[in-house]
């Protein structure tokens, strides 16, 4: 995209979504860079502190941030101000859990590494009576809000009195009430290409830097899970293309677990703390660096993989819940495996290296088609707020329309294997979301939905086909040949 088109681009975007947009550049965001702050809330920021030409105050913004974002440094001192009577006020990720011994709720502040000790920061029964702010305290394993904390000597049923930092009030970081009716319709103002690129800006990435039609089209498949329920997808990429950033960094509606030992408990539901697991609280749950993740208990949870991936539904001894969290694998590839006809899975843990595993997740996502990250890939220039986009990938995720119109779009042949034919369709639909979020009140062309939506869904599930075929025997390395519908003469 040359610069004048862009510049173009830029002034649509901030015509059409006038209250959405913030000015992003790689410079000015090195203030918020040692904040570690995710980029939907960076993004809040800077478009809070800019002037009409997207540029920040960099004064107002440091201001703001040493007042209302403390870090370490600054905790003893507010500590301090708590046991002299005064209440605090501050934006922090907060993590929250009922008690059930002593019935009471217990946050902790992990970026401020408080509390040490046990039952030192509770959380006021009548806060967990709003229905609202109880579930955005419990209902995520981490939250950001502005926190109300005061200090107060007082009892648990078996501790003894003493004082303790109890939490009396929580506002949720949401600065957006996501119209989508609106997002719709400000699609019709964009062309499909420069709609991609509209998308790609959101994620953070400058499509300037992108080679190909096909490198930013992979790109935007990293998305898929954000937008579809259940959505299981497979990426293996060479190191530096961005693959933790994306599932880490975009939505606070993902969680990305590196490495290490995956439990059981940690995924479907933990019986001694009687807690709902990840895939009941999220939209999505990656494993990255697959190749270093080891599951404890490794039939018990495998089995336990394979029947939610199936069905979204799980058991946990007499524990029975459903979750809408897509499982996404993501691991590193060498450049001598980089073929779809070659044995990609090679180097993955045994625990993973099962036919009825694999055949669950619905596509694979060759990430050496996305390029490895770089200066120029970076955004610059007016785009979507990465908390307005995040939203609306979120909203997305529980409109029916879009699947009734993939079902429409599309013939299957008779005698199709059913989770070929679920996968694929589940593939365009998400597809459909991204590019084409009108399509339920407007239609779809045809051709473009076959080019942008049906053809990359049979890509992504055909490797998967394959690669079974070379694990296992009694797998076909086809799929079914499913046709675009055409329209009645």
């Amino acid at each position: 995209m040359r610069q004048v088109e862009q510049t173009k681009l830029e002034e649509k975007l901030r015509r059409v979504f006038p209250k959405a947009v913030v000015y992003k550049c790689a410079s000015q965001q090195k203030l918020f860079a040692s904040l570690s702050i995710p980029p939907y809330l960076r993004d809040w920021l800077v478009q809070r502190f800019a002037g009409d030409d997207g540029q920040v105050d960099v004064e107002q913004a440091r201001s703001y941030i040493e007042r209302y974002l403390p870090g370490r440094k600054d905790w003893e001192h507010l500590k301090q101000r708590m046991i002299d009577g005064e209440p605090i006020r501050f934006l922090a990720k907060v993590t929250a859990q009922v008690d059930v011994s002593e019935g009471v709720g217990l946050f902790e502040l992990p970026d401020l590494s408080f509390p040490k000790r046990q039952y030192e920061a509770v959380i006021d029964p009548k806060l967990l009576q709003d229905e609202e702010k109880r579930e955005a305290l419990l209902g995520h394993p981490e939250a950001w809000g502005v926190v109300e904390l005061i200090w107060r000597v007082m009892p648990l049923r078996t501790q003894k009195e003493q004082g303790r930092c109890v939490m009396v009030d929580f506002k949720p970081f949401r600065p957006y009430r996501v119209d989508l009716g609106y997002y719709r319709q400000a699609r019709e103002e964009f062309s499909t290409e420069e709609w991609i690129d509209v998308l790609l800006m959101g994620m953070d990435y400058n499509p300037n830097g992108f080679a190909s039609e096909k490198q930013k089209l992979a790109m935007l498949c990293r998305l898929l899970p954000f937008v579809e329920p259940r959505l299981n997808l497979m990426e293996l990429a060479p190191k530096g293309t961005g693959k933790s950033y994306v599932f880490s960094q975009l939505s606070k509606y993902g969680w990305l677990l590196s490495g290490g030992i995956v439990t059981r408990a940690k995924l479907f539901y933990d019986m001694n703390r009687r807690q709902q697991g990840l895939v009941a609280r999220y939209d999505y749950v990656a494993l990255d660096e697959i190749q270093t993740i080891k599951l404890q208990e490794e039939s018990e949870v495998r089995g336990a993989l394979k029947g939610y991936m199936e069905s979204g539904e799980y058991r946990v001894g007499n524990q029975e819940g459903v979750g809408q969290a897509g499982i996404v694998l993501l691991g590193n590839i060498e450049h001598s495996r980089m073929d779809e006809n070659k044995d990609l899975l090679a180097e993955l843990p045994s625990a993973f290296r099962e036919s009825a595993l694999i055949d669950r997740f619905h596509g694979f996502l060759k990430g050496w088609d996305i390029p490895r990250m770089h200066e120029n890939l970076k955004a610059t220039g007016w785009a979507l707020n990465t908390e307005f986009f995040s939203e609306i990938l979120h909203a997305l995720r529980t409109d029916i329309g879009y699947r009734a119109l993939v079902d429409d779009l599309v013939v299957v042949p008779r005698g199709a294997d059913t989770r070929d034919t679920e996968a694929i369709k589940r593939l365009a639909c998400g597809l459909l979301k991204l590019l084409f979020p009108n399509a339920v009140e407007r239609g779809v062309e045809l051709e473009l939905f076959g080019r942008y939506c049906l053809e990359p869904a049979k890509a992504m599930r055909q490797i998967i086909r394959t690669q079974l075929s070379m694990m296992d025997g009694e797998y076909y390395p086809f799929i079914p040949d499913i046709v675009l519908r055409l329209p009645l003469p």
